[in-house]
This record gives structure tokens, C-alpha cells and sequence, in this order.
């Protein structure tokens, strides 16, 4: 392959893998969740850079090859003569399929034995890893039945070889799988509620969920077992007094965007009309459509601890320092945006497939009250952190109604399943810091003296693009959550338009849910 087209391969995958990891000679060497890369075709060859906050390398790509859903490249360190080989994968479980197999099928007797070992009195009648598209479950979790005289439990569990991101999704799956079960019993077997077994250390995200489903739907148990000593401990979800969770502070807008005038002015004589996002005192992010190409940066000068601005570009991970030499390239993907992302621009292309759901938040921001009449447009933040435990959340808009309640919005521009419990996990942190006060402290919504009711929450998506399983997931969730679902209109690229609205029932019969019945 001649340079030019090792290049664009390697571009065309990374542009679309933004949570991939890199592994060199077998070892992962960055994760592009947070790492950043650049790369360079000049002087007829192409050059990898990759860079974190941990190390730096640079790689010479030889040869590349596309094959299931990995990028391999043969590389070349600089100074050495002998090529190495260095692999992308999308896919963060790197097992092979007989691999997965294997580790999911011992996970499954060991689960069975702990059922029989923590619950004698109850007879395990069902369990099960196989693969039931129409229901929506995979392989990844082992779902079962125990059951004892005319009392049944559904049990759910996940083994420590999964990723954090299959684990933390085991409640969703869990709540299906419990309707199941009611569905599949006769009128005299009652299934009561969900055993949740997920691996020791990894429930901290489940734990915050499960505490804020409808307690009078069914009874939820969440339980860490340890899969090398078959420990099993059950988590009290119920007490929420330890939670790891923080907030950051909002910045002064007005002030970070004089700091970085110049390096707006100057990206907007490129672009103009692109939205300026404040992410910090130190940083500002350009978008086209919700599409962040450039982003200015206080750093030092060489040498110096004298600081200036810097702009970086580049889509996705990838990320250039502009200068003199490269500004064409900038120009170049500019009208490339413009042309491109737009809502009638080619459907194909990479540059409108890419993030939809930024896209439609930035079109969110900018009038909120589209969704409901009661929200205040005039004040809204948009990806706002949210830390808890391990995981970063950024809560898609946090605004308020005019009368200062504050309002959760959680958008999808594609099918998700998991949009209800997302939605209900941000809800959670909002409230938690609601509840102490720290928005005002932290400086959002400077001036307003915010509603002490508890926040009400928005879920967004495109009708025709609502998983089949979220009404079920909505009847699951704490009656305390004042939830509101909007479907848009598909066309939502040229406006935003509801066209159906569902809010969660004034009062719900709990003994309904349990019998499976609407």
C-alpha cells in the first residue's frame, strides 16, 4: 500500500472508533477513550503519533489490514529496523469467541452451585446463557428461575471477565429478564422479585440504579460474588449515605471566551457560525453541528513556563497543533463540515454519521422549551460532569422550568435500550447534589434560587427509533421520579418537533406490574 493509502485506512477506522484500544506485541499500550493520536502522510510515508497522560509513542505504519472489526498494522519504531505489530480493536473484550464461550459456560456452574449453596430451601428450575434476539438477550449474561413452593425469584449474573460496561448494563437486562419470567408462570407461581449477581468490586454503578426502582414492583437483591473463593456478599443499595460522587465547578463563560478571543476569532474567520463550548478556564471546544473539529488550549512555550493559547484540530481522537504549515488542512476540513453537516448533506458520509446525539443536543440548547413549555431556554448547561464511582457521566442538558425546578434532559438519536436507566442514573446524581445544595455552590445557575422539589426528568429520542423494551423499563422505575418520555419527529435534523409525549402515571398499581399485566 503506498502511504497516501495507509493513511486514509487508518484514518477511515479511527474516525469510528472512539472508545478502541491499542495493543502493541500483545499488551494494551492506549486506550482512545482518553488517549489522542495524529497522523501524518508527508515525506512518502505515514506516520502514527499516539499520546496520554501516561506515555508517548510514535510509529511508522508499514502495512495495514482491516479484519473483524480490528485495525492491524506492521510498524516500524523510530531508530529500529525490524517491524513490530500493533493492533486497534473496537471491541474491548479481546477473547476470541471460544474463549467467551468457555469462561460464559464455567461462570454458569458456578452460579448454579452458589444458588444452591446460598439458597437451599429454593430448587434452581432454570438457567440458561443462550442467545434470544426476540427478547433482547445475549450471551453475556446467565439468566435463571429459583423457586420454592409457589414463591420464584428471577436471577441475573455476570461474570468478572466482562467489561465494566457489560456489568454496569446488567440491571437493564435483569428487569427484562424478571418480566419474562412473570410472563412465562402460571397464575399460582409468583415471581417476586430479582436476584443480581455481578462480580466482586464492580457494583458501585447498579447499586445507585437499583436504589431508585419501584420498590413495590418487585423485590430487587444485588449481590458481589467473588468468583475465585465463591464469596458472595449481598450490597445494601437501600443505603446511600456512602456515595463516591462529585461535582465540578460551572466556569465563567464571559470570562474564558475573552481569555481565548483571539484564538476564536480566529477559528471563526475559518467557520464562521460555529458554536464556541466552554469546557473549562483553560479550554474552549469549536463544534459544527454538535461536531467538535478544534478546541484552543492555555500551554507553556517551550522551554518556558510562560503560557499561551494553543488551538489544536482533528475529528474524533485524532488531533493536530495548528501552525502555519497545516492551516489548509484546517480550511480543508472546515468547508468539508460545512458541505458535508448539514441536515440534507450525503447520508453515507462519515462526518453526518458521526456523533447524531451531539448534534441533536446542540440543537437542544438552543431552545429547550421545543420539548416542553415549561423549560427555561435562557438557562441550560450541556454536557455537565457528573462523577460517580469509576464512571464519568456527562449529562446530556441540565436546565430548569421557569419556575426553577431543576430538569434532567437525556437525548438518543438512535435505538438504545438503556436510555430509561441512563436517564434515571443522572436523574440520581442531580438529585444527590441538588439535595445538598452544591449546584448554587458550585456556580451554576448564578441568581436563581432553585426549587427544593426534586428534578424532573426528560427522555428524548426519535419515535421510530425507541427500543420495543422502554415502556417496560419506565413501569420499573421509583414512583418518586417524575419522568417524562418525548418522541421527535425522525426529521429532527431540520427542526425538533415532538409528536407524542408519555409522563410517568399519576399513581401506579404495583400489583399490576407483578402480574406482567399493563
Amino acid at each position: 500500500m503506498t502511504p497516501e493509502a495507509l493513511t486514509r485506512t487508518v484514518q477511515d477506522f479511527l474516525s469510528e472508533a472512539a472508545g478502541a484500544i491499542v495493543l502493541e506485541d500483545g499488551a494494551v499500550a492506549f486506550d482512545l477513550a482518553q488517549a489522542k493520536y495524529s497522523i501524518s502522510g508527508g515525506h512518502n510515508r505515514c506516520l502514527l503519533h499516539l499520546w496520554s497522560a501516561e506515555r508517548n509513542a510514535v510509529r511508522r505504519v508499514l502495512d495495514a489490514e482491516v479484519k473483524n472489526g480490528m485495525l492491524r498494522l506492521a510498524v516500524q519504531r523510530l531508530g529500529q529496523t525490524h517491524p513490530s505489530k500493533l493492533e486497534i480493536c473496537r471491541e474491548r473484550d479481546r477473547r476470541t469467541p471460544t474463549a467467551r464461550r468457555a469462561c460464559r459456560a464455567a461462570y454458569e456452574q458456578k452460579l448454579r452451585r452458589t444458588l444452591d449453596r446460598q439458597f437451599p430451601e429454593f430448587e434452581v428450575v432454570r438457567l440458561t446463557s443462550r442467545i434470544d434476539l426476540e427478547k433482547s438477550f445475549g450471551p453475556i449474561y446467565a439468566r435463571g428461575l429459583i423457586r420454592q413452593g409457589r414463591t420464584a425469584f428471577a436471577v441475573l449474573g455476570v461474570n468478572a471477565q466482562e467489561t465494566q460496561s457489560s456489568v454496569d448494563a446488567a440491571l437493564t437486562f435483569g428487569i427484562l429478564w424478571l418480566d419474562v419470567c412473570r410472563q412465562q408462570q402460571t397464575r399460582n407461581i409468583l415471581v417476586e422479585g430479582l436476584k443480581l449477581f455481578v462480580p466482586a468490586g464492580k457494583s458501585a454503578l447498579v447499586r445507585e440504579r437499583m436504589a431508585h426502582l419501584n420498590r413495590d414492583a418487585a423485590k430487587w437483591a444485588l449481590y458481589e460474588l467473588n468468583e475465585r473463593d465463591d464469596a458472595l456478599v449481598e450490597i445494601d443499595f437501600s443505603d446511600r449515605g456512602n456515595v463516591a460522587t462529585r461535582l465540578v465547578h460551572a466556569c465563567d463563560e464571559a470570562a474564558a471566551c475573552e481569555r481565548f478571543k483571539e484564538s476564536i476569532a480566529r477559528i471563526k474567520a475559518i467557520l464562521p457560525n460555529c458554536e464556541v463550548a466552554v469546557l473549562s478556564q483553560a479550554e474552549v471546544a469549536f463544534r459544527w453541528r454538535g461536531l467538535e473539529f478544534a478546541c484552543a488550549r492555555l500551554g507553556c512555550l517551550p522551554g518556558s513556563f510562560v503560557a499561551t493559547e494553543e488551538i489544536l484540530f482533528g475529528i474524533g481522537g485524532e488531533e493536530k497543533m495548528l501552525d502555519r504549515g497545516n492551516e489548509d488542512q484546517l480550511t480543508v476540513l472546515a468547508e468539508s463540515l460545512r458541505e458535508v453537516r448539514h441536515p440534507y448533506g450525503p447520508h453515507q458520509h462519515v462526518l453526518w454519521r458521526m456523533h447524531p446525539e451531539r448534534w441533536l443536543e446542540s440543537m437542544m440548547v438552543c431552545d429547550a422549551g421545543v420539548i416542553d413549555e415549561r423549560l427555561d431556554s435562557s438557562c441550560r448547561y450541556s454536557q455537565v460532569p457528573a462523577f460517580s464511582a469509576s464512571d464519568r457521566a456527562m449529562i446530556d442538558i441540565l436546565t430548569t422550568t421557569h419556575s426553577r425546578r431543576l430538569a434532567v434532559v437525556e437525548l438518543k438519536a438512535d435505538e438504545d435500550i438503556h436510555l430509561p436507566l441512563q436517564g434515571l442514573d443522572y436523574w440520581a446524581r442531580v438529585d444527590w447534589h441538588h439535595t445538598r445544595g452544591e449546584f448554587s455552590r458550585f456556580g451554576y445557575f448564578p441568581g436563581c434560587a432553585l426549587s427544593s422539589e426534586k428534578p424532573l426528568l426528560f427522555l428524548v429520542a426519535p419515535a421510530f427509533h425507541i427500543h420495543p423494551s422502554t415502556d417496560l423499563l419506565l413501569r420499573y422505575i421509583s414512583p418518586e421520579i417524575e419522568w417524562e418520555f418525548v418522541g421527535i419527529d425522525e426529521r429532527w435534523r431540520e427542526a425538533v418537533r415532538p409528536i407524542f409525549r408519555k409522563r410517568r402515571p399519576k399513581a401506579m398499581a404495583a400489583q399490576n406490574i407483578c402480574s406482567g399485566s399493563d
